[in-house]
């Protein structure tokens, strides 16, 4: 057996407690089922820990699966043209067979946010597009949450040198690391017990607002006046969550947002984003848009604004929104005062809205509905699903009734 990669920078202590926490909390793997991990190759040690606490939980097969950062490099610099039309198609409908077979899934992010930032964009945009559409088979499996899944993050060298550019490698690992592991509440005695108490603590907020159904939101601050008006029969959902096999699990480690699913057609006013996007190697940069009957009419960003608009070009639901959340500018990422280059952590520190599809699960019974019955309760579609965060500590949110009356639900970023 070879022993993992010395990583002195990486408390393993709170290594192990994030794998701990993946495996108990993010997936609550039950006994006997099968687990899916994909994960960055420099990402080995916290898989290797992963898999042990999966085996110990009782799981039946771990299989992991890595991507590598060079060898990507390599097919944008030497693979022939039609290359960036195509994808491991046969790879995806494995991955979707196992979850129709009851795999969980969990994604362990880490990968230079930045990779691809000197690649060529119209081939990055035709790989990515390629890969939206083979992907389909297994993301409606994830989307639909027929299944427990679960993202954690790792702290890769590549990673930590966008978000700390002025400190050493080794440093720049722990002070990731850290921030990683504070973020993801790991870095107590007791994380589980530190996530429980904090998934009781999103339910109230979810209880609150669906008990209020509210017809639609208002947002209202610095360059932006948006009224996004919310799916018929929505339903909010934070933290644990039970997925249709049964299973309680929390899908994103860490998370602050309570979120649902607007009307896919009713959306207007505009909004500007409060944070960086950064998406596929691009930092977009201060997007302002304007949506007329829930699609976007009029898109802006002053650094990334082409690829922005390959993105909502890439199909007829990319102009549309398939979920709005709302993140209290006092959240501990947000706090931090980092940019993470991330969505997972990025879209914890405000609130936000989706591009996209939309997650059927936020429907009151939304496990029983089929595609159609989600499109008619305003429910989006769309090969693909990217968080933009449009809230801070200037934004106010009101809760529309459908007699038109408001409620105040943020002032000032904060829950009122």
């Amino acid at each position: 057996m070879t022993s993992s990669p010395k990583i002195p920078s990486v408390d393993p202590v709170k290594l192990d407690r994030l794998a701990e926490v993946s495996v108990k909390i993010g997936l609550q793997l039950q006994p006997g089922q099968d687990l899916l991990i994909t994960a960055p190759l420099a990402a080995v040690p916290l898989v290797r820990r992963i898999t042990e606490h999966a085996y110990k939980a009782g799981a039946g097969l771990v299989t992991a699966l890595y991507n590598d950062e060079e060898t990507t490099l390599m097919r944008y610099r030497n693979a022939p043209d039609d290359s960036f039309d195509r994808s491991a198609g046969w790879l995806y409908e494995g991955m979707a067979k196992a979850f129709s077979e009851n795999t969980a899934r969990l994604a362990v992010a880490g990968d230079n946010p930045m990779l691809l930032s000197a690649e060529d964009p119209e081939k990055v945009a035709r790989a990515n597009r390629a890969q939206s559409r083979a992907y389909q088979p297994a993301l409606e499996k994830i989307a639909g949450f027929d299944i427990n899944w679960n993202i954690v993050s790792y702290p890769t060298p590549s990673w930590a040198r966008q978000v700390f550019p002025d400190q050493d490698p080794d440093v720049a690992v722990a002070m990731l690391a850290d921030a990683i592991f504070a973020a993801s509440r790991v870095d107590v005695e007791d994380p589980v017990s530190a996530w429980r108490d904090h998934n009781a603590a999103l339910h109230r907020r979810t209880a609150w607002l669906n008990a209020h159904a509210f017809s639609a939101l208002h947002f209202k601050g610095p360059g932006t006046n948006l009224t996004v008006g919310l799916a018929g029969e929505h339903e909010w959902h934070g933290g644990a969550s039970v997925a249709k096999n049964g299973i309680t699990c929390n899908p994103n480690i860490p998370t602050e947002e309570v979120f649902t699913t607007p009307h896919a057609l009713r959306v207007d006013g505009h909004v500007s984003s409060t944070k960086p996007l950064s998406h596929q190697g691009t930092l977009i940069e201060n997007i302002k848009v304007r949506f007329e009957g829930g699609k976007i009419v009029e898109a802006k960003a002053t650094r990334g604004e082409e690829v922005f608009n390959k993105v909502l070009g890439t199909d007829e639901g990319a102009r549309r929104l398939g979920e709005v959340a709302l993140v209290p500018n006092s959240s501990p990422i947000s706090a931090s005062g980092l940019l993470f280059f991330n969505t997972l952590f990025d879209e914890n520190a405000a609130s936000h809205i989706a591009l996209g599809q939309c997650y059927s699960k936020c429907f009151i019974n939304g496990d029983r509905l089929t595609p159609d019955e989600v499109a008619a309760r305003g429910g989006n579609k769309s090969l693909i699903h990217i968080d933009w965060m449009i809230g801070s500590g200037e934004i106010d949110v009101d809760g529309i009734n459908k007699d038109g009356s408001a409620v105040p639900v943020m002032r000032k970023g904060e829950w009122v």
